[in-house]
């Protein structure tokens, strides 16, 4: 087998280092961008208003329905059509997977909303609560401790899934690691590293989630 780590090692590593970061960072931006979408298309999902519910429910199954990448074209190269003027990269990179994550945190809310007693809403509006009141003070502050660890999964699998971003040049860790390949002609040691790299990543993250569940359960 002739592998040749030394192309990686110091000089490309930082470079990967860099990319992980920029994962990490479009990651962090678009589970806050999913979480306030998510929050509404989930309530919405739950409404008795018919429209709010149809438009909702739609939403989340087209996210849901269609592939990531497609949904990523769309926004970068296809809305430039629609618009009249360019999306900036990093902006369409956020945005699509920001509402991409948008389509699966509101059914994490929906659940999250179902498994609050009913009794609760029963006991917010016996106080004289609206339902929003309600929703706002007593169902979402529960619901929410429910939502954590799921939320915390659909974390990790953005992260992973922002290595579709590649495909816009989007300067992420995949991307560098497909730099580092054209440049070196040795595609096994780079994707090899990053491989190593995004299962640190997700190990990690997936030790902090499951602290936080644990803390959870104890609060319980």
């Amino acid at each position: 087998m002739n592998l040749d780590f030394t192309i990686i090692i110091p000089s490309k590593l930082g470079f990967f280092l860099e990319g992980a970061l920029v994962s990490i960072q479009l990651t962090a931006l678009a589970v806050l961008i999913g979480i306030v979408i998510g929050v509404i298309m989930g309530m919405g999902k739950l409404s008795r208003n018919a429209v709010i519910n149809a438009v909702c429910s739609a939403y989340v199954e087209i996210i849901r329905g269609t592939p990531m990448l497609v949904q990523i074209m769309i926004i970068y190269s296809g809305l430039p059509q629609l618009l009249g003027f360019n999306i900036p990269k990093y902006t369409a990179a956020v945005a699509s997977l920001g509402i991409n994550s948008g389509g699966y945190v509101a059914e994490i809310v929906r659940g999250g909303i179902l498994a609050v007693d009913k009794g609760q809403m029963e006991a917010a509006k016996s106080l004289g609560m609206s339902y929003f009141q309600a929703m706002r003070y007593i169902i979402l502050p529960q619901a929410f401790k429910k939502m954590i660890p799921p939320l915390g999964n659909e974390f990790i699998t953005l992260l992973k899934n922002s290595s579709l971003l590649m495909a816009i040049g989007m300067s992420e860790l995949t991307r560098r690691a497909q730099i580092v390949a054209s440049v070196t002609y040795r595609p096994f040691e780079p994707y090899l590293t990053i491989a190593a790299i995004y299962l640190i990543m997700t190990t990690i993250f997936s030790k902090v989630l499951g602290y936080i569940e644990w803390r959870l359960r104890a609060s319980d």
